[in-house]
């Protein structure tokens, strides 16, 4: 595994997926959709898979002396790898945020600890749909990515309309840290959870998926 986990980042690793990490100080733009920010990490990430598709890294993963489904297993690895240094990159520009005086998002949440446990749910949520997608069928990466995105932008805008319609959430976690923070650090233990059980879900599925496949 650490084999092939060091030939996902040596080989397969786009450019483009490293520098979308710096992306992450989009937070100190005022007013605007912070979840894009997580957009980008995904887009990273199909821009990975679309050149493998090309370059056939699939098949040159295959022709080496380990099961099928150890490929999946360092492909997702990469992906989490990818998706909590996009997040981890975003903190000091969170700290940097409120240093500065920026003032609340009118767009919708707040640079604080509850956009990262939301965050994180929609980072899993891709993860089930595009990688239970992908392993499926590897050359239809686009249809996978066309699936995952739709569900990242469905979750972005429910949970951008949540701060603004729910008054819990505009209240308690719509709200500049340390201001509520019992409320924030239990959104950010759940999205840790379900950013787990999501990915692992997605592991299960596409590697069953990927083992029955003849390439």
């Amino acid at each position: 595994m650490k084999a092939l986990l060091y030939k996902e980042l040596r080989l397969a690793m786009h450019p483009a997926a490293l520098m979308f990490i710096a992306l992450s100080a989009m937070l100190l733009i005022p007013n605007y959709p912070y979840y894009v920010i997580c957009f980008y990490s995904s887009l990273g990430l199909f821009f990975i898979c679309l050149s493998g598709r090309e370059n056939h890294d699939i098949f040159y993963s295959l022709t080496l002396p380990v099961p099928k489904t150890s490929a999946v297993t360092a492909r997702m690895l990469t992906a989490v790898l990818l998706q909590i240094a996009q997040l981890c990159a975003a903190i000091p520009f969170a700290i940097l945020h409120a240093k500065l005086g920026i003032g609340g998002n009118l767009v919708g949440i707040d640079a604080n600890t509850a956009f990262f446990g939301s965050s994180l749910i929609m980072l899993g949520i891709f993860n089930f749909v595009f990688f239970t997608s992908y392993y499926k069928a590897p050359e239809k990466v686009g249809k996978a990515f066309l699936l995952g995105s739709a569900a990242e932008a469905i979750y972005m805008c429910a949970a951008e309309t949540a701060v603004h319609a729910i008054p819990f959430a505009r209240d308690m976690l719509d709200t500049p840290d340390p201001e509520n923070l019992t409320c924030k650090l239990i959104l950010l233990a759940v999205g840790a959870l379900l950013y787990s059980a999501l990915t692992a879900a997605a592991h299960r599925r596409a590697a069953v998926s990927f083992s029955k496949k003849d390439i």
